[in-house]
Order: C-alpha cells, then sequence, then structure tokens
C-alpha cells in the first residue's frame, strides 16, 4: 500500500431518518454524540459546539469557560455535505500549525425517503508529521470514528 492509501479513514452508516434530518442531526447535535471524554480541556466538558458556517469553528466548553477549538468549518453545504479541520496532532493536542492538520468530509446520500447514507472521510491524516500514524490509529479505533458514528445513529432510534 502506498502512505496515500493509509492517510485515509473511512467509514459509512445508514440511518433512519431523510437527508435533511440526518445532517441537521449531525451539525446541531454534534456535542450529543461525541465521548465527553475525548477532551484536551483541564475541565470537564459541559458542552460541544459546532458552528454551522464555513469559518466557524466545532470546539469543546469546559465547565470552567474554558474552550478548546480543534476544529475548522471548511465547507457546510447543507443537507449534503460538511467538511472540517482535525486540529489534534500525534500526541493527542491541539495543532497550532494549520498545514499539520488533516479534514473530514462528511457526505449525506438518500438512499430511501426515510433513510441516509451517511459517508465520512478523515483524509490527509499523514501531514500531521512524524507520529501521524497515530492519529490514524486513534480515530480508526473501536474509541475513534466507529464510536461517534454509532453513538449518532442512535440518536434516530427510539
Amino acid at each position: 500500500m502506498t502512505q496515500a492509501a493509509t492517510s485515509v479513514v473511512r467509514r459509512q452508516i445508514v440511518v433512519n431518518a431523510p437527508i435533511e434530518q440526518a445532517f441537521t442531526v449531525f451539525t446541531e447535535r454534534f456535542g450529543d454524540f461525541k465521548p465527553r471524554e475525548h477532551n484536551l480541556l483541564e475541565a470537564p466538558i459541559a458542552e460541544t459546539v459546532f458552528e454551522p458556517r464555513v469559518g466557524g469553528h466545532i470546539y469543546d466548553r469546559g465547565v470552567d469557560g474554558s474552550e478548546c477549538r480543534w476544529a475548522r468549518i471548511l465547507a457546510f453545504e447543507p443537507p449534503t455535505r460538511v467538511v472540517f479541520s482535525w486540529d489534534i496532532g500525534p500526541t493527542w493536542q491541539l495543532e497550532t500549525d494549520l498545514g499539520r492538520t488533516s479534514e473530514v468530509e462528511v457526505t449525506f446520500v438518500v438512499e430511501t425517503p426515510s433513510q441516509t447514507r451517511v459517508e465520512l472521510e478523515h483524509r490527509h491524516l499523514d501531514r500531521h508529521g512524524p507520529g501521524w500514524e497515530s492519529v490514524r490509529d486513534g480515530v480508526e479505533d473501536e474509541a475513534g470514528w466507529p464510536l461517534y458514528l454509532d453513538r449518532y445513529r442512535s440518536l434516530f432510534q427510539g
């Protein structure tokens, strides 16, 4: 395999919701499925905010009011696509060099009027530089994107 091939993680799921609802829940309720233990703050997370616009951020706000802006919204195209940066490096700390960040594209595809396929691609992981494989391994692990997507899908059951 080439390095380019291994620097991408892909996952997909189908949710029981029309495309508009699937997109809205992903962006407006991101904090409802992002694990609170995935935290770069000193304080426990009070909320995770997804700012729904290009130039916005995804950030965690601690119970003490501190904030960690760990992603930037690069594309926001309701109800079919959102792209955000992954500004967390191989040491699982905030990456301030924007040239050493990866990106996550999430697309929403109609399967039926009441089902939507959600495709996630976390790409350019090799941009993180030495040790980038630990980022890939972390997001690919069951506690990474599979956990996020399982928890997201569970928001439509009930």
